[in-house]
């Protein structure tokens, strides 16, 4: 066994879990490092408190001597943490977060000092922007952007530092990050669907969209993860044979979790509490070593600053623990990959979750109003979605026929297909008494009863409706949760527009009634949007297929995804609805390609590395000593050795065919990747993703072969049954 193997399955051995005390009961802790409205009563001012609340309700801008009163408390309330720095904390479109820390304290003259942060702090900082994606909004040697205070979501103090979720602008306004977007279409979604809502409550004036995501991951131990440069490097494992046990026998899933795991978890539970993240549920997940945790419903801007500030939280209390969190959504071949489920719902400030049925027809015409809406908006954007969960690592689920597949379409259960089958067949145009009261006791009425047993659930579906909600089964784990609910929020927000116009029309110029107009409207609109609805399995070749007759996509590519976010129509929803302009969703596409072209660029030099310089090396030195022991029975039986050493020279021959292959493929491989190179934009891509990824499997197969045929004690590599069985 090679030294660094040794040494990383040996130190991995003696790992025991680090006992966590637990710090009191969790509710006593949760939000106690989170500016948020507690803290807020008892460090603000009663006007600086009403003005805070006041832009998270309604987006009122704050007075900068308002802003001083607010830098003021919330320093206060930092310093009484033991706080000694502060940090514009925000989501470039590198897909991370980003800080950059400064200290409160502030040098006096005669030599004093003091702790000072005022409202200039805290509303704006001037971050170096040079470096961060831009996608040729601005010029390489323009180094200003600025990062703009989101008051919407609170601060929240993580060891020394005071974080301020932030936007990220570049110095001529446009957005350099993921939550200038998304706050944009939270507000679309908002007000379209506040004025939908009204139909039915006046008393309505604002509608949230809300969040509640699933986070998948495997946990490695570190000194194993630090043993592959593949991992190291990428994330995943490029190479690897698959183990004699997998996930076969079912056993990990819902099973007894580690007890070293066990402590990981209590420890990234205890610091969320303090965060105000609501994690509630933790357990094994399908795969050797693959966990989930998920938390409580939240507002979409905060759920997502929660996931992102999570996934930091996670890798340095993994760190503590001897782990190494992935998060790509394929580390290891032929096991389940990992996604991070969004659950999309919209609730009203009256206390109405607008996707739930209530006790009265009116309230179930108001539930299948935005139903029929959510799935009209998504046939009408399908491409748009597949290409918001579109990444290099996400190919690897979506393109495979993994959970879920790469054709977008909607699952809603039979029981509420045939709702919608009975609607599309009501009368157009006005309804007699007695139609409109069968309508609404036989069909509308029953809903409540209806979702009481609908409660089966298909995993293969990348949009499923979950009882209450929608759930977007394919974001990818790595993904930032803001590109994919931007899109969403922004669909929606259109479909509600467009429904209010048509539904406003007929009430005034047919003279119908509002229900009336309503259901004419969902009539077609269920007519409109029915290829979209799949009841069935989304993994099977038929379902391809059929996709296919009812015109649907089916992007199996990160490039082929990608064009949609700038097709004509795409930028016309965006600029239309005031969530980005033509630039900006241009710069995204650019980045994104070229963030997919140079991940496939890094895997393409790590392979051919490790294959040249750790596979072939010990497989050509487990070779020679083949030959030598076929040297020595020559000398024992003479003329007639070929008999005793048959065997021997057969696997002498056959690593020599997998080295000339591993060498010829990697030697192809890089001449298309230097081919690549020349190209930019979509070319490269395009290039990198059908010319230069091919190899990757042949490479991989050719080195797995030789995995299996290599004395283990030879072998460079952690194995996986090492990496995934090892706790």
């Amino acid at each position: 066994m090679s030294r660094i193997r040794f040494d990383a399955l040996n130190e991995a051995s003696k790992r025991k879990p680090i006992k966590v005390k637990e710090k009191g009961r969790r509710s006593e802790t949760f939000g106690s490092n989170v500016f948020n409205e507690h803290a807020m009563r008892q460090y603000l001012t009663k006007d600086a408190f009403t003005s805070v609340k006041d832009a998270i309700q309604y987006g009122t801008k704050i007075d900068r001597k308002i802003a001083d009163q607010i830098a003021a408390g919330m320093k206060d309330w930092a310093l009484s943490k033991e706080a000694t720095h502060y940090t514009h904390w925000f989501q470039p479109l590198t897909g991370a977060t980003a800080e950059k820390h400064d200290a409160f304290f502030e040098p006096m003259a005669g030599g004093g000092a003091m702790e000072k942060f005022g409202g200039d702090q805290l509303v704006q900082q001037e971050p170096d922007a040079s470096s961060f994606p831009h996608g040729g909004i601005r010029n390489t040697f323009e180094a200003r952007g600025y990062t703009a205070w989101d008051p919407s979501s609170p601060a929240f103090i993580y060891g020394t530092t005071l974080c301020i979720p932030t936007v990220f602008v570049s110095y001529t306004g446009e957005a350099l990050d993921n939550k200038a977007p998304l706050l944009r279409a939270l507000q679309a979604v908002d007000h379209a669907a506040t004025a939908i809502a009204k139909y039915f409550d006046k008393n309505v004036t604002k509608v949230n969209a809300t969040l509640g995501w699933e986070q998948e991951y495997f946990l490695i131990d570190t000194a194993l993860a630090a043993s592959r440069p593949d991992i190291t490097l990428t994330g995943r494992t490029l190479l690897g044979h698959s183990p004699a046990k997998g996930q076969q026998l079912d056993d990990h899933y819902f099973g007894s979790i580690p007890s070293r795991v066990m402590s990981f978890m209590r420890d990234l539970e205890q610091e969320c509490m303090l965060l105000g993240v609501p994690v509630k549920t933790r357990h094994n997940e399908v795969a050797p070593n693959q966990f989930e945790l998920a938390p409580i419903f939240e507002e979409a801007n905060l759920a997502v600053d929660h996931n992102s500030l999570l996934m930091d939280v996670m890798e340095k209390v993994a760190q503590r623990h001897n782990f190494k969190v992935l998060f790509h959504e394929k580390p290891f071949a032929g096991i389940n990959g990992s996604g991070k489920h969004n659950n999309w719902s919209l609730a009203t400030d009256t206390g109405v979750n607008l996707l739930s049925p209530g006790k009265t027809p009116m309230k179930n015409l108001q539930f299948l109003t935005f139903f029929v809406n959510t799935i009209k908006a998504v046939h009408n954007n399908e491409e748009l979605i597949r290409a918001s969960i579109a990444s290099a690592s996400n190919d690897h689920r979506l393109g495979a026929n993994e959970a879920p597949p790469a054709i977008i379409s909607v699952f809603i259960g039979s029981q509420l297909s045939q709702v919608l089958d009975e609607l599309e067949n009501v009368t157009k145009g006005k309804l007699s008494p007695q139609e409109k009261t069968d309508l609404k006791l036989n069909i509308v009425g029953k809903i409540p009863e209806i979702l009481l047993d609908n409660t089966d659930r298909n995993r293969t579906s990348p949009f499923a409706f979950t009882g209450n909600k929608f759930e977007l089964r394919a974001v990818g784990s790595w993904t930032n949760c803001a590109g994919p609910m931007t899109v969403l929020n922004t669909i929606i927000a259109k479909q509600l527009k467009d429904f209010k116009k048509e539904a406003d029309l007929l009430i005034e110029k047919k003279n119908l009634k509002k229900d009336e107009a309503i259901f004419n409207v969902l009539r077609e609109y269920i007519k409109a949007s029915k290829k979209i609805r799949f009841e069935g399995d989304g993994y099977g070749e038929a379902w391809e297929k059929e996709a296919k007759k009812r015109g649907l996509s089916n992007h199996k590519t990160t490039p082929e995804a990608l064009k949609a976010k700038i097709s004509k129509e795409s930028i016309i929803l965006y600029e239309e609805m005031d969530v980005m302009s033509k630039i900006e969703v241009q710069a995204r596409h650019e980045i994104e390609l070229e963030e997919y072209t140079m991940r496939i660029q890094i895997e393409g030099r790590v392979i051919g590395d490790i294959a040249r310089n750790h596979v072939i090396p010990t497989a050509v030195g487990y070779q020679n000593t083949l030959i030598e022991n076929v040297r020595g029975l020559k000398e024992i039986f003479g003329a007639g050795f070929k008999k005793q050493a048959k065997e021997q020279i057969e696997l002498i021959e056959q690593i020599s065919h997998h080295i000339a292959e591993i060498n010829s493929k990697v030697e192809a491989m890089i001449q298309e990747r230097k081919n690549a190179n020349k190209l930019s934009g979509q070319k490269a891509a395009d290039a990198y993703c059908n010319k230069v990824k091919p190899y990757f499997e042949e490479i991989r197969y050719h080195c797995d072969k030789l995995e299996m045929m290599v004395d283990d004690n030879l072998w460079p590599l952690t194995k996986y049954r090492e990496l995934l069985f090892t706790r």
